[in-house]
């Protein structure tokens, strides 16, 4: 009989298999290592975290920026000629790539919480980089098409910012475990040392980030204002095809009180309804004059004007994706729809009791009507039978020939510029006007409408700025927000905020003295337990060599010769025997 020592006992590691599979291909337990990550790896799980957060922001961009999808896509429609709904494959390859990236980081992490070697695979590698790539270069895109939507982001935290701030909070928070981990499990050094300082910034920056927070729904409750009217901008046009009189007749039934429009003035000098420069994406003027699609719209007469369908490209291209929301009686309404004159908008607008705002396009010089414009848009007015006191005039032009009707303007002036003027309200574009302008304009008697607003949270956070109105793409959306997505008192925010703060520090302080705790525990008992052979033998290099191969055949005599304890007992087995290893190990 021959006594046999097992040298080691493995237990199959399914989570750690697939974790370090996934990320690294590392799927057997020899291809595995818990030596130190090489900095080429350490630069890639930068590369990693660095896309991680920018494809945050970036998701979040688009998230909020989902208010202006219409203007998006009116954009890329003046430039290409075609229109697409192209945020289709926006969103489709953002989510991808927000998806794929976050999984990676979360494999990541677990590396380091498991003390595995980061190897990142080069599969994987070649995903980080295209994700990237296409990331930035979609960046870079929307910076040349759609700059001003950049100020989406910082209107949508007077919003959002409360509620980022505790979803950054509990990610700081369960992060100290792997800062704790990586602090005391190992030797003191300047690396370190900064991680442990970085981490206490951003925890404490987090921290006290609610000092700059400007959220105009922590408020009283009793000093919220009534809900901002509903201006249906181009009626409807998520529904039925926009600037006609289906459209605005829809608007009214979701609660709109007023209508926005876009006006041109024909050639033979009627104003009709038309918010592009040509008629080729409302109607269909391809078929009907193929030769003149790209000419100026202003430069047709009303009677061609007339004779073109302005619905059947809705039902053809379903802009909006709301074609299966509309009954078999309404799709046949609008394939027969044409185009709509502004008297007819305003006869409606006067029989509901409802008011209009007025954008006109003016015709350019060389047009026929340039000079007699305006005397065509008054006679209208009078036409329609509407009382001037419920039509706001936007141009800036001849404002000293308009009498009785209501002065708007869409510049953003002064208050003596205003008073100057004459003008008695401001119709201004959300990106372009802060809390405090509102509340200065509203000061001063200066009614304020804001556009575009199709989100119930725009909507909400506009509300409790106490702005009297909002001009809509979307007014069936709007009128189901019957009050503010959230209101809180600036006692219940103060109490949420300090008690979160509280409640972080105390957990991560917890987390580091535990972790010291049981490091230190772990630390006396192993230096109790071992013999001198087991200490150096711990301390060489992990690289075999003879030397090292002598000081385990010392190691594993010494424990024949002084004897084991009951859980150290030596196994007796037969001759040619072999202890088996599980989990890709192999057999002695």
């Amino acid at each position: 009989m021959v006594k046999h020592q097992p040298l080691q006992v493995y237990e199959k590691q399914v989570l750690l298999s697939v974790v370090t599979g996934i990320y690294g291909c590392r799927w057997k337990r020899y291809q595995r290592s818990q030596d130190n990550s090489s900095k080429w790896e350490c630069g890639w799980f930068i590369i990693v975290c660095s896309s991680f957060l920018l494809l945050l922001v970036w998701t979040y961009f688009w998230l909020v920026a989902q208010n202006d999808f219409n203007d998006f896509n009116w954009s890329i429609y003046n430039r290409s000629g075609e229109w697409k709904d192209e945020t289709i494959p926006i969103l489709t390859s953002t989510t991808v790539g927000f998806t794929y990236i976050t999984f990676l980081l979360i494999l990541a992490l677990f590396h380091i919480s498991l003390g595995q070697q980061l190897n990142l695979y080069w599969v994987h590698k070649i995903g980080v980089l295209a994700t990237l790539l296409t990331t930035v270069s979609g960046i870079v895109s929307v910076d040349d098409i759609w700059r001003d939507e950049w100020d989406i982001l910082l209107v949508s935290l007077q919003s959002t910012a409360p509620f980022l701030h505790l979803g950054a909070l509990v990610s700081v928070t369960a992060m100290s475990w792997l800062v704790a981990s990586h602090v005391v499990r190992k030797e003191r050094s300047s690396f370190q040392m900064m991680v442990l300082l970085f981490y206490i910034v951003v925890h404490l920056a987090i921290c006290l980030a609610p000092l700059t927070f400007t959220c105009p729904c922590i408020m009283d409750r009793k000093t919220l204002k009534p809900a901002p009217a509903i201006i249906g901008r181009r009626g409807a046009p998520m529904l039925v095809p926009e600037n006609t009189l289906m459209s605005f007749n829809r608007a009214l039934q979701h609660g709109a009180s007023s209508f926005e429009a876009d006006v041109t003035i024909s050639v033979d000098g009627v104003p009709f309804l038309m918010r592009d420069h040509t008629l080729r994406r409302t109607t269909d003027i391809s078929r009907v004059f193929p030769d003149r699609e790209y000419e100026d719209a202003s430069f047709f007469n009303w009677t061609e004007i007339r004779s073109l369908n302005a619905g059947r490209w809705f039902l053809e291209s379903d802009p909006y994706w709301t074609i299966n929301t509309l009954t078999a009686k309404d799709r046949s309404r609008i394939g027969n729809l044409t185009v709509c004159s502004l008297v007819e908008m305003l006869r409606l607008a006067a029989r509901a009791n409802s008011s209009a705002l007025l954008n006109i396009h003016k015709p350019p010089p060389e047009h026929p009507r340039f000079r007699s414009w305006f005397m065509d848009t008054l006679w209208v007015l009078q036409k329609a039978g509407i009382s001037p006191k419920r039509v706001t005039w936007a141009p800036d032009t001849d404002r000293g020939r308009v009498r009785g009707l209501q002065q708007a303007t869409n510049e953003k002036l002064s208050l003596d510029e205003i008073r100057q003027r004459g003008i008695t309200s401001l119709t201004l574009d959300y990106r372009k006007i802060s809390l405090r302008d509102i509340r200065e304009y509203l000061t001063n008697n200066v009614s304020v409408t804001v556009y575009p607003v199709n989100e119930p949270w725009l909507y909400s956070l506009l509300w409790c700025s106490g702005v009297h109105s909002v001009s809509s793409d979307a007014p069936q959306i709007l009128r189901k927000v019957p009050y503010p997505i959230w209101l809180m008192s600036h006692s219940a925010f103060n109490f949420i905020w300090i008690t979160s703060d509280l409640v972080s520090i105390t957990v991560v302080m917890g987390i580091f003295f535990f972790q010291n705790y049981h490091m230190i525990r772990w630390r006396i008992g192993g230096i109790q337990n071992y013999n001198p052979e087991q200490i150096m033998l711990s301390a060489v290099a992990r690289r075999p060599s003879r030397n090292v191969n002598v000081m385990k055949e010392k190691l594993i005599f010494s424990d024949l010769d002084n004897g084991l304890g009951s859980s150290e007992e030596l196994s007796l087995y037969p001759e040619n025997s072999r202890v088996r290893f599980s989990d890709g190990g192999s057999s002695h």
